[in-house]
């Protein structure tokens, strides 16, 4: 039940809807007071004539917001989210015709890679509704930064010896991990909350780590994420050969023929040996 007397917060993000400092800004707004929170993620404007980017974007928004809901009621606090406009100016202004908000967070890439700062997103907003907006920065650059690992699980998400991989490779601080979770049959349980569960264990344990449930088909949602971010290496997580259909289906020299990076299979419950990452396809 919302505290009627609780601020309103309205969230707005597109790709950095799952970033951390995001969640951190609206956790440290929620602890000097109740919040009613709500979170609007204005879509990527398809390309011209591309259909298929257009249904993909809505679908990777949909699923970035989705894992934001289930990272901030990890968390402890409980939102409402939507899809809205493409243009965030009018994805706010209407939201705000529909609801009266106390004050507004927004949360973009830095000023280089921020279509919505070239645009003066802030300063509008701040001129049109005459209300607190913070302004929250996801840095992500591709220049100057450590090493950025792929992780491809969906029911071994939670395996011990993965998250022991993951956590012994951020030993030097430098180390971000992108976990992707195909979104398929087969798993017990909410694959949202799944996933915020295990990123908020590798948060406890000091790993930088983003995370999105994706295209169920895992060599399509592998070929996708290659494209959104700057990979490096990737892991596979996967049972058994005579459990595993990703196994049957090849994926793994699939993915290292396509995208000719070093690809580390790990099986649920093994312990990885040093040094046991495959090179890159020949």
């Amino acid at each position: 039940m919302t505290d009627g007397n609780a601020t309103k917060l309205l969230v707005v993000a597109n790709e950095t809807v799952v970033g951390k400092p995001l969640i951190d800004a609206v956790k440290a707004r929620a602890e000097k007071g109740a919040v009613d929170v709500h979170v609007i993620c204005p879509q990527n404007m398809p390309k011209a004539g591309w259909v298929q980017y257009g249904e993909e974007a809505r679908w990777a928004a949909e699923n970035r917001l989705k894992a934001t809901l289930a990272r901030l009621s990890e968390a402890g606090i409980q939102a409402t989210g939507a899809i809205e406009d493409p243009d965030p100016y009018s994805a706010i202004m209407d939201e705000l015709g529909r609801t009266d908000y106390d004050e507004i967070i927004i949360s973009t890439h830095p000023e280089t890679r921020s279509g919505w700062l070239r645009r003066d997103l802030i300063e509008r907003v701040k001129q049109a509704t005459r209300r607190p907006v913070e302004h929250v920065v996801v840095d992500d650059p591709a220049d100057d930064r450590g090493k950025e690992t792929l992780v491809v699980a969906n029911q071994t998400v939670e395996d011990q010896h993965l998250l022991d991989l993951i956590k012994s490779r951020s030993s030097d601080g430098r180390h971000r991990f992108v976990l992707i979770m195909p979104q398929g049959e087969g798993a017990e349980g909410d694959p949202y909350e799944r996933l915020a569960h295990v990123l908020r264990r590798l948060e406890d344990e000091g790993v930088n780590a983003v995370g999105q449930v994706v295209h169920p088909d895992p060599f399509t949602a592998i070929q996708n994420a290659v494209q959104w971010y700057p990979v490096d290496d990737i892991i596979i997580s996967t049972f058994e050969p005579e459990r595993s259909g990703w196994l049957r289906a090849d994926l793994v020299g699939r993915v290292k023929s396509a995208t000719g990076k070093p690809v580390e299979h790990m099986i649920a419950g093994e312990t990885p040996t040093p040094n046991a990452q495959e090179g890159q396809a020949a």
